[in-house]
């Protein structure tokens, strides 16, 4: 049982797996935003406690250690970046009882009661990019590489569809477990297709071994790539050398040269110093978590889910994306697509 002047909050991140390599600067941001909310008063009075719980491990036993969280009155909320198969595992298990403010970028369509998402989903994120590459740079030949589970699986469903009504195609489509090693199969069915652009829907080191195999088989020269899940942590570990023609779409790139953004790195790096975890998009929607799960309960002035449902519309907050609202529980949010030069990403416009 938590303390009554203190509000606990599951920190639920990848420490292992494929993901692991974004749970160092998921975790910093969070750190940052409890501090900084803790500096402002804390939320009703209480100060913000963060509880690291492992995203990486199996979905259902992360559901196991969440709702037992839950149910001794240990956490008053849930939150953080971790792939949908857990999200999935986890909402019915806290659903009604505690908000969860899920962080990740995911497929849509998530209407759990206590939900709520700072999250980009295809329609406004892929699809306006994979538009521009079409319209910009031919690219109207589609192959689809993913992780097998849901929102690989769910967003290439989409873009199926997308692609049908704006007169492009998806000529290859294939998904791989988490943690594959060996992507040459993979590369091959690339090759023989005809494809002049492959969507990739990878995780973590999973999308860092896919680059660099992809980079050593020369076909950056024949098509480009597109993820929607590609942080500067990832860019980083695949290499300058593998990042020829990539492009990212995201609503947060620490390259963004806004007041807000610039502040937040400035924050950032006085609170964890030099050898802080690099800033990444998807870490810093961790941050966006805090804030989003603070603003909400603050507003609602008591820890009670209908109440923080019945005032979610009105609730905003500001931080490194700007200030946002939620509209039918998800973030209203500005996306950007950027391109890498080498380990780094230059955004290259705005594209909702």
């Amino acid at each position: 049982m938590s303390a009554p002047d203190t509000l606990d909050i599951a920190l639920v991140v990848p420490l292992r797996g494929p993901a692991g390599i974004l749970g160092p600067s998921a975790e910093s941001c969070a750190e940052l935003a409890a501090a900084e909310v803790n500096a402002a008063g804390g939320v009703l009075g209480r100060e913000v406690r963060l509880l690291p719980v492992d995203g990486g491990a199996a979905p259902g036993a992360v559901a196991d250690e969440v709702a037992a969280l839950v149910t001794s009155g240990a956490v008053q909320g849930v939150t953080g970046w971790h792939i949908s198969s857990v999200r999935q595992a986890v909402a019915p298990r806290v659903a009604g009882r505690v908000p969860y403010v899920y962080t990740a970028l995911y497929e849509g369509g998530e209407n759990t009661d206590g939900v709520f998402l700072t999250s980009e989903t295809p329609d406004v994120q892929l699809f306006p990019a994979i538009r521009l590459l079409a319209a910009e740079r031919g690219a109207r030949r589609w192959f689809v590489v993913g992780n097998d589970y849901v929102w690989p699986r769910r967003t290439a469903a989409a873009a199926r569809r997308y692609a049908t009504g704006a007169g492009l195609s998806v000529v290859g489509e294939t998904y791989v477990p988490l943690s594959t090693h060996d992507f040459t199969d993979v590369l091959r069915e690339i090759e023989h297709s005809a494809a002049d652009a492959v969507l990739m829907l990878l995780v973590g080191t999973d999308a860092v071994r896919f680059n660099r195999a992809f980079a050593r088989r020369g076909l950056a020269a024949r098509c480009l790539r597109l993820s929607t899940l590609m942080d500067e942590n990832m860019l980083l570990a695949s290499g300058a050398t593998a990042t020829e023609d990539l492009f990212s779409t995201a609503g947060f790139f620490a390259a963004m040269v806004t007041p807000e953004n610039l502040d937040f790195h400035g924050r950032y790096a006085a609170r964890f110093g030099p050898e802080a975890p690099p800033l990444g998009s998807l870490g810093e929607s961790c941050y966006e978590g805090v804030l989003l799960l603070s603003a909400l309960i603050e507003r609602a002035g008591r820890l009670d889910l209908r109440a923080i449902g019945a005032n979610a519309e009105s609730v905003c907050y500001e931080g490194p994306r700007g200030l946002l609202r939620l509209r039918r529980r998800h973030v209203n949010q500005r996306i950007y697509l950027a391109q890498a030069r080498g380990v780094e990403f230059d955004v290259l416009t705005q594209l909702s």
